[in-house]
């Protein structure tokens, strides 16, 4: 006789499931579908970031070695470079550039220590308080799924991100020719700055109220351990600095040029005790507060509030004067050492491999000048991308359906955006210029004022064709429109460099914009080149407003 209903299941041999483990295990299966959505969220900034540091670090191992191919040319590299204080601004300290591997050591490592710090901030904010912020945490939190489950996915996203970027910068360096040993050791000690970075950004995402904020914090966090490595590299006094600093740790590593593997055992530290810290201060709040309070409260300020233009402006000004100061600072470093090199510090092999690039002579002020150029104009074309990520950032949060419920066309919106944008970018170049132009005469290096204002100019046409497809992008699709920018400056920036150093057919080189600039104050400024992507830039944005004005807005 059945005991039971016909239709019962057979008792397992390790007998029935008890609720406790169904519910366990419904959890976990939320918490990796959590990551793998997180993950895929970000890919498209995690592959921007990944074919970066994969292209880098093979250019640079490269470009030495064919530079550079005897030892006596190396010696005079390191005369001449290597122990410039300036240049240590950048790379950090070097040791032994007298090889391939310890140069790229310092070259590689040192600059995508940054750009892995950059990561890291950027990947635990959106992570964290961007997602609170669009209200998707609290959704996620109505479920079965608690906080700490939440934050453990998104971490788990985060590090798998970090996993591809060592393993683009390890492939980078594998084909280069360097030893695998040493190359996995180098793209650690990089891995290492995302790490910490990362517990720096979740702390500041639990400490601000807004993902603003919490970008701000990150940012200024950053640019203080950044100054603390470039004191300890340029004052022989400060040198213990060189420990307080995530990218002093990377350094301190010292890939291929006599390893410090214990040295690891801080940013283990330093990022265990940040997350910590952040976790706790999550379990303590509300969704979508943070420790430090919101200014909802604050007295009304009504100045720029005349116009959504206007309005725009008042809620960038502190991102645009920080990006202007930063160029300025940066300019006036360039132009002393403009004069810093003679014709016998550079090598008739590094001068070929130089002129590959168009760039001319940098044995002169004006040459070397014209060289540094080109990474303004880079970051010029970045920063018209992050405005275009401010308006996408304003439709996200819900602010445009207000702006647009009072008589304000959509046209009208997008182009007060795009001309705030382009003349912000403006104001930067030519503020390079000046700044470049008083830090070269102040060095006794004697350029022309006109010159270096029209060689920050010459930024512009560049940021134009980018702040166009930008817009366009961002009409078209607007979540990937400026993960779609970033990719797309970078991809060109970086082909420019490979393709010229690789010998790559002209015509195929010339797809890219930058292959087209005049690098002033060495070379005349290409007036025709300049205008055509003035207007294709402008052509894009025309047909972003039309586009504009039929899509949907959309939500986060």
């Amino acid at each position: 006789m059945s005991s039971g209903r016909a239709d019962a299941p057979a008792p397992s041999a390790t007998g029935p499931a008890s609720p406790g483990d169904t519910a366990a295990s419904a959890r976990t299966g939320a918490a990796l579908a959590l990551a793998r959505r997180a993950f895929l969220d970000a890919r498209v900034r995690t592959i921007a970031f990944a074919y970066v540091f994969a292209a880098y670090s093979y250019i640079q191992p490269v470009g030495y070695r064919d530079a550079y191919p005897t030892l006596s040319d190396r010696a005079a590299f390191a005369r001449a470079f290597a122990s410039n204080k300036a240049i240590r601004l950048f790379y950090g300290e070097p040791h032994d550039v007298l090889t391939v591997s310890g140069y790229a050591a310092w070259r590689v490592g040192g600059v995508l220590a940054i750009a892995a710090a950059l990561f890291g901030l950027l990947a635990a904010v959106r992570a964290s308080r961007a997602e609170e912020d669009a209200g998707r945490m609290e959704l996620v939190l109505a479920g079965a799924i608690g906080r700490r489950m939440v934050n453990v996915s998104a971490l788990a996203a985060i590090a798998a991100g970090i996993v591809l970027l060592w393993l683009a910068e390890l492939a980078g360096f594998l084909s280069a020719g360097l030893p695998l040993g040493g190359s996995a050791y180098l793209a650690l000690a990089t891995a290492s700055v995302a790490a910490v970075c990362v517990g720096v950004g979740a702390l500041a995402s639990q400490l601000a109220p807004s993902r603003r904020v919490a970008l701000g914090i990150g940012g200024a966090s950053i640019a203080a351990l950044f100054l603390a490595r470039v004191l300890a590299d340029t004052v022989a006094e400060l040198g213990w600095l060189r420990w307080s600093t995530p990218l002093g740790w990377a350094e301190q590593l010292r890939p291929f040029t006599g390893a410090r593997p214990l040295v690891l055992l801080l940013p283990l530290a330093a990022t265990a005790a940040l997350l910590a810290a952040a976790a706790r201060i999550a379990a303590g709040r509300d969704v979508g507060t943070g420790v430090l309070p919101a200014r909802d409260s604050a007295d009304p300020r009504l100045r720029l509030l005349s116009s959504a233009t206007a309005q725009a402006l008042r809620e960038q000004r502190g991102t645009l004067i920080a990006w202007t100061g930063g160029v300025a600072a940066f300019a006036y470093i360039l132009g002393t050492v403009s004069k810093s090199i003679s014709p016998a510090d550079v090598t008739k092999s590094v001068r070929k491999e130089i002129a590959k690039l168009g760039t001319g002579s940098i044995t002169t002020p004006s040459g070397y000048l014209a060289f540094l150029f080109i990474f303004l104009i880079l970051a010029v074309s970045l920063f018209v991308c992050t405005q275009v990520g401010a308006a996408r950032a304003q439709e996200a949060d819900g602010q445009l359906e207000t702006l647009l419920a009072q008589p304000l066309r959509r046209r009208r919106w997008l182009a007060g955006a795009l001309v705030l944008a382009i003349g912000a970018a403006a104001t930067m170049a030519l503020t390079a210029g000046v700044f470049t132009w008083a830090g070269a005469n102040t060095a006794g290096a004697h350029v022309s004022l006109g010159r270096m204002l029209e060689a920050g100019a010459n930024a512009l046409p560049t940021a134009t064709l980018f702040l166009g497809i930008a817009a366009l992008a961002y009409a078209v699709a607007p979540r990937a429109g400026a993960p779609i920018a970033y990719g797309l400056v970078s991809v060109s920036f970086l082909w420019q460099l490979v393709g010229s150093l690789l010998g790559a057919p002209r015509w195929l080189i010339d797809v890219t914009p930058f292959a087209h600039i005049g690098l002033v104050p060495e070379q005349p400024f290409r007036a025709a080149a300049a205008a055509v992507m003035i207007a294709i830039g402008a052509a894009a944005a025309l047909a972003a407003l039309a586009a504009f004005q039929r899509r949907d807005l959309l939500g986060a």
